[in-house]
């Protein structure tokens, strides 16, 4: 077993919190011309501030910025890429199961590039700055997310720009622009980030499958220009780095979009993408069981098997058997515990209290402790 503690860690979170009601109202007001940029950086500076500290508090090994910067998980990113825009749209790019989020499409304008004033630099050193030595990590959308959203959900109205007549351009300069922000976050001390993705949600989903597959889709090989893609961009990874990705199946005002096992994906995407763990949804049985974890290599698992979405608390023996199941598939020195989702994908968060959001954290930490106590795995 590792003698080291690194991530991930025992018990281990995704990454979003809740935001405060000062910061949502900051927000507004910026939206609205009532405060300017310096303004609402400060007050997203002291709320950030207020959030590590509980993190901290919280036992937590290493601390986010809870995304507290960011309008939602993704298109923040994204959109600040060069070659991207933000399009308006009348709906959102995929049908979530309640409430729906404001409508939103991107598209290419030019050359994909992360560029040397992304936005999500400047996070990052505020984050470092406040953590104050105490670990970070940091969350961005996956690569394949920047195809998947205009050349997939939104293939009725995708009209390629000359460069990306050739889809492999655009796959190369997706990898090339993440393997750009890797060296740029590892560059200001990053060395815990996490990749964010909800298309392999959509590829365990059997109705959706049907419905891309009826669009001339094949899922297989989009599976694997999306491996390709990620293994691409990892190249990047230095060896001090850990990279691991959040598979997804939704999570806006405690709801869903995608429902299915992770039999579809198993095999391109455990069994290929050199991630170095993955964050999995197992708080429900929309998620399947763990046979799919047989196609898992050498890479870690944190099982979400905590739920974000609801603020009611799941039992500790429970818990604790369905870590027991898992090891039936991958060694318990490379499980670990975490929630399924972040607490606010989105700025309008899940459907529960701040004081039920931390105590979801304090029951995954006790569990783990039950599990692996003070074990160096972290």
């Amino acid at each position: 077993m590792p003698t080291l503690k690194q991530p991930p860690y025992t018990y281990d979170i995704v990454g979003s919190f809740l935001r405060p009601a000062g910061l949502k109202q900051a927000r507004e007001d910026f939206a609205a011309g009532r405060i300017d940029r310096v303004q609402l950086t400060s007050v997203e500076d002291e709320a950030i501030a207020d959030l590590v500290q509980k993190e901290e508090k919280a036992g937590l090994r290493a601390v986010t910025d809870g995304e507290f910067r960011r309008a939602m998980w993704h298109l923040d990113f994204l959109e600040a890429l060069e070659g991207v825009e933000h399009v308006d749209a009348e709906r959102w790019s995929v049908e979530f199961k309640g409430p729906k989020p404001k409508g939103a499409q991107l598209r290419f304008s030019g050359r994909v590039d992360f560029g040397a004033d992304h936005p999500f630099l400047e996070h990052y050193r505020r984050l470092v700055r406040i953590a104050d030595g105490y670990p970070t990590k940091l969350t961005i959308p996956a690569p394949s997310m920047l195809h998947l959203i205009p050349c997939v959900r939104g293939k009725a109205s995708y009209q390629p720009i000359e460069r990306y007549q050739d889809e492999g351009a655009l796959f190369d300069d997706i990898a090339v622009a993440y393997q750009h922000a890797i060296k740029a976050f590892y560059d200001l001390g990053c060395r815990y980030l996490q990749f964010d993705d909800t298309s392999w949600g959509e590829l365990c989903d059997a109705r959706k499958r049907a419905a891309y597959e009826g669009q001339g889709f094949d899922l297989d090989r989009l599976a694997q220009r999306y491996v390709d893609t990620i293994n691409k961009a990892l190249e990047a990874r230095p060896a001090d780095m850990t990279i691991t990705t959040h598979i997804c199946r939704g999570n806006f005002r405690s709801t869903w979009f995608s429902s299915g096992g992770y039999g579809p994906i198993a095999k391109a995407l455990f069994s290929q993408a050199n991630y170095d763990g993955f964050f999995l949804e197992y708080d429900s049985e929309r998620s399947g069981d763990f046979a799919p974890l047989a196609h898992i290599r050498d890479q870690v698992v944190v099982l979400g098997l905590v739920t974000s979405k609801t603020p009611e608390l799941e039992g500790e023996d429970a818990l604790v058997a369905r870590i027991r199941e898992a090891e039936k598939y991958v060694p318990l020195d490379r499980l670990r515990l975490s929630t399924q989702c972040g607490f606010s994908s989105t700025e309008e968060g899940n459907i529960l209290t701040e004081d039920e959001q931390w105590a979801k954290v304090a029951l995954v930490r006790r569990v783990a402790e039950r599990v692996w106590g003070q074990s160096p795995l972290g």
